[in-house]
Formats: structure tokens, C-alpha cells, sequence
């Protein structure tokens, strides 16, 4: 459950395309760096004393831009639910699997789609696209929320 100070600064950025992840943390007291990481290593969030949330997301520099977003919103999310679990931190493998349970990844996942796609800009910027779910709106969506071609695909359910 999400405290009623996150979900108010969660609120006021669902209307902000493309959200900005690094504001977002930001103001959440999260420090966010690229860092040298491991290839098959998307991100971690880990404790961080000298943070005002007491935590820090790092990020794989290699990776692409719209990775590194949903990564960060994926980190975050982990963050708003699971805090308690973070512990020594949680790294998150390319296929954003980490030490966690399935059910608190793929909550993780949720909530990180809703933060970088927020459904109701996703369906406004559709609606203005003409309301078809296809390929062609899925990849304008896509660069209009600067996420993944599947991603994009996946939060439309045509993937």
C-alpha cells in the first residue's frame, strides 16, 4: 500500500508526458545515477544513508534511454510497495527478475507501467491518435511516452 504523501507525489505527475522519472525520484527523497553495471544487470535499489528516503537507484548506463526510464520507475515502485524488503538491496536482472517473489516483481512491473504510461494520458494520447490499438499507434505512443516498442504493446494488451 502506498503512503498517502507518495500517492499524492505519484498524483501530481500522471499528467506529466513523458513523466519525468528523475523528477519523480527526485522528489520522493531518491538519489539516481547511471552506473557501470553488469550487462545483464538493469538496476538496483539499495540503502542509502545519505539520501532523504534513506535510499538510492542505480542505473545501467549502457542500456537505452526508454530501458533506463522504465527501470527507474520500476526501482521506484519497488520502493512505494516494498520497502520493507529492500533490506541490502534489490538488483534487478535485464529480465527485471530480482531475489523477490514473482507476485512483488510483477506488482513492481504494474505500478512502473503505470508511472512511465499513466492510463489516463496513455488513453487521452490515444484517443487523439484515433483510438485504434495497432502497431502504427503503439509506436507513436511509444515515442510520445519515450518507452519500448513492447512495453508500449503490452500496457495497449496487444503484445
Amino acid at each position: 500500500m502506498i503512503n498517502v504523501e507518495h500517492r499524492s507525489i505519484l498524483d501530481r505527475y500522471k499528467n506529466m508526458v513523458p513523466v519525468p522519472v528523475g523528477k519523480l525520484a527526485q522528489e520522493l527523497g531518491i538519489q539516481v545515477n547511471l552506473a557501470l553495471l553488469s550487462p545483464n544487470i538493469s538496476g538496483l535499489i539499495e540503502p542509502n544513508s545519505e539520501t532523504p528516503s534513506g535510499f538510492h537507484i542505480r542505473v545501467n548506463r549502457y542500456e537505452i534511454p526508454e530501458r533506463q526510464r522504465f527501470t527507474i520507475a520500476h526501482e521506484i515502485a519497488h520502493f512505494l510497495l516494498h520497502r520493507d524488503y529492500i533490506k541490502n538491496g534489490i538488483v534487478d536482472n535485464v529480465m527485471y527478475r530480482s531475489g523477490l517473489s514473482s507476485k512483488r516483481e510483477t506488482e513492481a512491473n504494474r505500478l512502473a507501467a503505470e508511472i512511465v504510461m499513466p492510463r489516463a494520458a496513455l488513453d487521452e494520447a490515444l484517443e487523439n491518435l484515433g483510438g485504434k490499438k495497432d502497431d502504427a499507434s503503439a509506436m507513436q505512443l511509444a515515442k510520445i511516452f519515450r518507452v519500448s516498442l513492447p512495453a508500449m504493446k503490452v500496457r495497449l494488451g496487444i503484445a
